[in-house]
């Protein structure tokens, strides 16, 4: 009896499961549109597809009807709009023509608009082929892809609006990788938006409280391609009062032809080639988020010559980063990616028979390097902007870098403010011995007479290098010397102003000379890395040196991380120089995303002659590691100030809207709290959406209903009950994909589309509109005709509407989805065309849970 019971429980499922894969051969059959070439003197289309009916029979033996399967072209004539996709990388959105080719087919008809969309070279069109898509315009004759471009296809998916366009790349038109055509940027809707970071801090030590308070605001409104931003804090203190600084209000655009931005207020410049300042004022700056992802930072050209169709694989320290096919003769490769400081390329070209020739590509990215044919520039013209100085002068610079070729990079400036002139010259250069950067600035400066003037030089020389048989990463040593007279901008201008005179110590002190270095060097696998980093400087008018750095060693002992590393950094409240000697051991507390570690941290400062011992524990809890908390305790000894206990905790929880933290802490004399909150509000068109975040460029999720619904591509963002989602962080003049998760729908909410795609400009605000509609209600039906025999397997299922609603599987299972009535008819028809038919009466049941199936009923088809 129990084998029994199992049987009869299993067998609704296999039936229902059958009707799910009938279902979506149905969907796949009936959803497509699709041209493929075909020998010369075919008409292109679509072949029938034939079912072998002998293989689907009912119980009884009688024919299954399956005649409506058997044309996979269903769409009618007319005109869609649509996402399009070439060689599966997306390219916007276009309206496609369907036309009718005769035969009862249907198939996408370009045009040569449509071609140059695709990309296709419109110079390697035959003559024919270019006015054939004219001459069809007066005919209404529809032209299909493989008619006009060998060997290409196109599909058009009618359920996702997606166009599918497979094209020879001997066919296209060869952009950058990662290339997007600025008519596709989206400058964005009219915004209102307000990020926000607030927080509180009260503690009391020795008898005296105090409290602290922080409201740190960017706020900006977006119209066209206008960018208004203002960026400031409030701060406030026991005993103090409330203080506002502004850091930053500037109107800013973008200006396509010169693939730069137009900033007019108060700003700071690049900092590429002189040394970054505050400025009143304009300015206009290139900016490398508008080239093709492959034509930013920088990587040499490769050339070379194929004796055939071949192979061209580039590896960098044994990793391919880029493959490609070239033809017979001489190639370029100019898009790579950047890549750091990872060492030389070598590339591999494979002939058609088998043949293989190597050659070495030195690479290392030297400071201020661009790819050959690269320029970057910069206009500025305003006013100096320093609070601390009283009068803050004229100021007007000018930088250019041009990358000359694949060896080397120039570039010059020059800076005119009151009373001062500056002017560089420098080059960066690529070679097999590492990567070279010098460059000379000369400064001049007049005091009006309160002191001579001044005039002297500042040299700088950097080097970078990846010593590939040690395994050693030099990423950046710099040396710059200046002599007695030199000054720079920011320099000269504390000079200058009325109140050095009174106030000499609040100025920086005048740089002779500067050394850094950092240094990465992996020890082999299992033993480890070791790393180094620092400054050392002196000055001209200051004596002594000041030396800061950070050396250490780290590793791993399975899942046991480990590390000691010593320091030494400026100690400002005892004013003195402070050298830390730590050690640290990091264990993991279990296994799973929610495990906790735990970290043991051993230190002595040399400065108070003290020894630290801090353990802490961390960990994450929910839903993508919304809530993250640690605790932790420390005994302090052995220093001048005596021995020490604390203990303390911090919780943070990232809701929908907005960020929530709170921390606590006791110790030997003192007790401590603060709370905290962040997060950002955007006002458009479409209503306010909240988020715990936001970045400079995001964009806002639309889905009406999709309470709940996971934004896959944004880690812990969610759908909130009035069907928005901000997704912080896009990439400006990049395509970006943004995939909706339907897990977490309501039951009776579908999505028509999970992806929407972006090329936001920098600073935009992008709607993306997933359309969501009304699912209805499901039914399980096991059906019975008059004489109590099933129906026909995949006999279809019609509402009152006509809308095909389900399909008949085997022994009269039917899944009927998309019931909006709780009661009504539903007919099955079957033997084409439709000469028999029966109908339903149903009755939907209540709902008691999100379950999308009720229970199997049995009903009557008369």
């Amino acid at each position: 009896m129990k084998r029994q019971s199992e049987s009869s429980v299993s067998a609704p499922r296999l039936k229902l499961l059958a009707a799910l894969v009938l279902s979506i051969v149905a969907a796949s059959a009936y959803g497509s549109v699709t041209a493929v070439a075909e020998p010369t003197g075919a008409t292109p289309g679509v072949a029938d597809v034939q079912f072998n009916e002998q293989f689907l029979l009912a119980q009884d033996g009688t024919r299954v009807d399956i005649a409506r399967f058997n044309k996979g072209n269903v769409a009618l004539p007319g005109t869609y709009k649509s996402e399009l996709y070439v060689n599966e990388v997306w390219r916007g959105r276009v309206d496609v023509k369907l036309g009718d080719v005769g035969g009862g087919r249907v198939e996408p008809c370009f045009d040569n608009e449509l071609l140059q969309r695709v990309g296709v070279d419109m110079r390697k069109l035959s003559e024919q082929a270019l006015a054939a898509p004219v001459r069809s315009s007066s005919t209404g004759a529809c032209m299909t892809l493989p008619s006009l471009v060998k060997d290409a296809t196109a599909t058009f998916d009618n359920s996702e609006q997606r166009l599918d366009v497979s094209v020879p790349q001997i066919a296209l038109d060869n952009k950058s990788r990662g290339y997007v055509d600025p008519k596709y940027w989206d400058n964005g809707v009219t915004a209102a938006m307000l990020q926000y970071n607030a927080n509180v801090y009260r503690s009391n030590s020795g008898g005296l409280s105090s409290t602290q308070s922080y409201v740190g605001v960017n706020a900006g409104v977006n119209v066209g391609a206008w960018r208004f931003r203002s960026q400031g804090n409030v701060t406030q203190r026991t005993g103090t009062p409330t203080r506002y600084q502004s850091v930053a209000v500037y109107a800013q655009r973008g200006i396509t032809p010169l693939k730069g931005q137009l900033t007019i207020g108060d700003s700071f410049t690049d900092g590429a080639v002189y040394d970054s300042f505050g400025l009143r004022g304009v300015q206009l700056t290139s900016d490398d988020r508008m080239l093709p992802e492959s034509q930013r930072g920088y990587a040499p050209v490769i050339r070379g010559v194929a004796n055939s169709n071949a192979k061209v694989q580039i590896r960098q320290n044994g990793n391919i980063i880029y493959e490609t096919n070239v033809a017979p003769g001489a190639f370029a490769i100019d898009d790579l990616y950047p890549t750091g400081y990872g060492g030389d390329l070598q590339v591999v070209v494979t002939e058609a028979d088998g043949s293989v020739r190597t050659s070495t590509v030195p690479f290392s990215s030297p400071v201020n390097a661009l790819r050959a044919g690269v320029t970057r520039y910069s206009f500025v013209a305003g006013q100096y902007r320093n609070p601390s100085l009283h009068d803050n002068p004229p100021v007007f610079q000018f930088t250019l870098q041009r990358g000359l070729n694949n060896t080397v990079t120039a570039y010059g400036g020059a800076v005119v403010a009151q009373d001062y002139v500056s002017g560089v010259l420098g080059a960066a250069i690529n070679t097999k011995y590492g990567a070279f950067g010098f460059d000379v600035t000369q400064s001049y400066a007049t005091f009006g007479g309160r002191m001579p003037a001044r005039s002297g030089q500042s040299y700088r020389f950097s080097y970078s290098k990846l010593v590939a048989p040690t395994d050693t990463n030099v990423s950046v040593a710099a040396y710059r010397y200046s002599t007695g007279g030199f000054l720079s901008m920011q320099d000269a201008a504390a000079l200058r102003d009325p109140n050095y005179s009174m106030q000499p110590d609040m100025y920086t002190a005048l740089q002779k000379s500067r050394l850094e270095l950092t240094l990465n060097q992996s020890l082999g696998e299992k033993r480890g890395t070791l790393y180094l980093t620092g400054s050392t400087q002196n000055y001209w008018n200051r004596g002594g040196t000041d030396t800061q750095f950070q050396a250490g060693y780290n590793n791993f002992y399975k899942r046991i991380g480990y590390g000691v590393s010593v320091s030494r950094e400026f100690d400002s409240t005892n004013r003195k120089w402070d050298t830390r000697v730590m050690a640290n051991v990091t264990i993991p507390l279990g296994t799973g995303g929610h495990a906790p570690t735990a970290t043991t941290m051993l230190q002595h400062d040399s400065a108070s002659g003290g020894t630290l011992l801090q353990q802490s524990v961390a960990g994450t809890l929910g839903d993508a590691n919304a809530v993250s908390y640690g605790v932790n305790a420390s005994y302090a000894g052995g220093g001048s100030t005596g021995a020490s206990t604390t203990a303390g905790g911090n919780v943070s929880y990232t809701t929908r809207f907005a960020t929530l933290t709170a921390n606590a802490g006791a110790g030997t004399g003192y007790t401590q709290a603060g709370a905290g909150i962040a997060g950002g509000i955007v006002a458009y068109g479409g209503g306010i959406a909240f988020a715990p975040q936001l970045g400079d460029t995001f964009g806002i999720v639309e889905a009406k209903g999709a309470d709940g619904a996971r934004v896959a591509s944004a880690s812990g963002v969610r759908v909130d009950p009035w069907g928005h989602a901000v997704v912080s962080s896009l990439t400006p003049y990049a395509s970006n994909d943004v995939e909706l998760d339907p897990k977490g729908l309501p039951v009776n909410v579908t999505l028509k589309s999970t992806v929407q795609h972006a090329v936001p400009t920098l600073g935009a605000v992008v709607p993306l509109k997933f359309e969501t509609e009304a699912a209805g209600r499901a039914l399980l039906l096991r059906v019975r005709l008059g004489d109590g025999t099933p129906p026909p397997f995949g006999a279809p299922v019609f509402d009152a509407d006509g809308a095909n609603v389900g399909t008949v599987s085997q022994d009269g299972l039917a899944v009927v989805t998309g019931l909006t009535r709780n009661e009504g008819d539903l007919s099955i028809r079957w033997d084409a065309p439709a000469s028999k038919a029966c109908t339903i009466h149903y009755t939907l049941p209540q709902q008691r849970t999100r379950d999308v199936l009720p229970a199997l009923v049995e009903v009557p088809c008369m």
